[in-house]
C-alpha cells in the first residue's frame, strides 16, 4: 500500500509518495487560484505515475488541506512539517519554514514537536513579502537574492507589508541602488524570522524548509542573523508532504 502526503500551500502544492519505507515519488505544482482544481491535478498526476489512490492511505496538510476530497485525513502543517523535517534532518532540530502566507518555527525533540511559533496575519516576513518586493524592483525572488549579495547598509523598518512597500518606493525615489534595496528586503525578512526563533531559546540544528530552502543567499543571511549554521536539504520544500505521508503509516482507507 502506498502512503501519500499532499501539502497544498498558498503558492505551491507538494506531493510525496512512499511505498513501504521508500520515498518513491515526489512532485510540486503551482496551487493556482483554486485548491480543489489543484487537488484534481494532483490526482491525475498520481494516476499517471500508476499510484492507485483507492489502495493508498492519504493525508492532506497545508493551506488548502480541506480541498482534497480523496484524503483519508487532514493534519496541521505544524505536525507534518515537524515529522518531515525530523525525517530529513534528524530527530532533534529547530525547523524554520518561510511559507507563502506565514512563517513557522517548530522545535522538534526526539522526533516529537514540543513547541511552535507562527508569525501574525501580516505577510511581512514571508515568501509573499519577498514576492511583492521583488516585483516592485522588477525581478523575481532568485534575482532579488543575486542583487542582495552585493548590497548593504540599508534597512526597512516597517512591520507591515504595505508600509514596507512604501519604504521601498521611497528608497527608489531617493536613488538607492537595487542591490541595496534588495539587501534591505531580505534583511527585513530574516530579522523577523530571528524574532520568531528567539522565542524558542537557544535553538540548535536550525533547518530551513519550504520554497526558499534551496536559496544559498537566504541560508547565508539567516545563518548570520541567528549566529548559528542553518542547514537545508534537497527535499526541504517537501517536508510537509513527506511528514503527512509518514503519518499515514498503518492507516486503512475508508470503505
Amino acid at each position: 500500500m502506498y502512503r501519500i502526503g499532499i501539502d497544498i500551500g498558498s503558492t505551491a502544492s507538494k506531493t510525496a509518495v512512499f511505498e513501504g519505507d521508500d520515498l518513491k515519488h515526489y512532485f510540486v505544482m503551482p496551487t493556482g487560484w483554486n485548491s480543489k482544481e489543484t487537488a484534481n491535478s494532483i490526482k491525475k498526476k498520481l494516476e499517471e505515475l500508476k499510484v492507485n489512490i483507492d489502495e493508498s492511505s492519504i493525508v492532506a496538510t497545508g493551506y488548502g488541506r480541506v480541498s482534497v476530497p480523496y484524503a483519508d485525513k487532514t493534519l496541521t502543517e505544524i505536525t507534518c512539517h515537524g515529522r518531515g523535517g525530523a525525517y530529513l534532518m534528524g530527530d532533534t532540530c529547530t525547523i524554520v519554514d518561510i511559507g507563502g502566507q506565514d512563517t513557522k518555527v517548530i522545535t522538534v525533540e526526539d522526533g516529537i514537536v514540543t513547541d511552535f511559533t507562527m508569525n501574525d496575519k501580516c505577510s511581512a516576513g514571508t515568501g509573499k513579502f519577498l514576492e511583492i518586493m521583488a516585483a516592485r524592483l522588477g525581478v523575481d525572488i532568485p534575482e532579488l537574492c543575486e542583487l542582495a549579495k552585493t548590497g548593504s547598509d540599508l534597512t526597512i523598518s516597517a512591520m507591515c507589508t504595505v508600509f514596507a512597500e512604501s519604504e521601498v518606493i521611497s528608497h527608489i525615489g531617493n536613488g538607492e541602488t537595487r542591490e541595496d534595496i534588495a539587501y534591505a528586503v531580505i534583511d527585513s525578512v530574516v530579522t523577523k524570522v530571528k524574532s520568531l526563533c528567539s522565542r524558542h531559546g537557544s535553538g540548535k540544528n536550525y533547518v530551513l524548509t519550504g520554497g526558499l530552502c534551496d536559496s544559498p543567499y537566504i541560508i547565508e543571511a539567516l545563518s548570520k542573523k541567528l549566529e548559528s549554521p542553518v542547514k537545508s536539504h534537497p527535499l526541504g520544500r517537501y517536508a510537509g508532504a513527506i511528514g503527512a505521508a509518514m503519518l499515514a503509516k498503518g492507516k486503512q482507507r475508508k470503505s
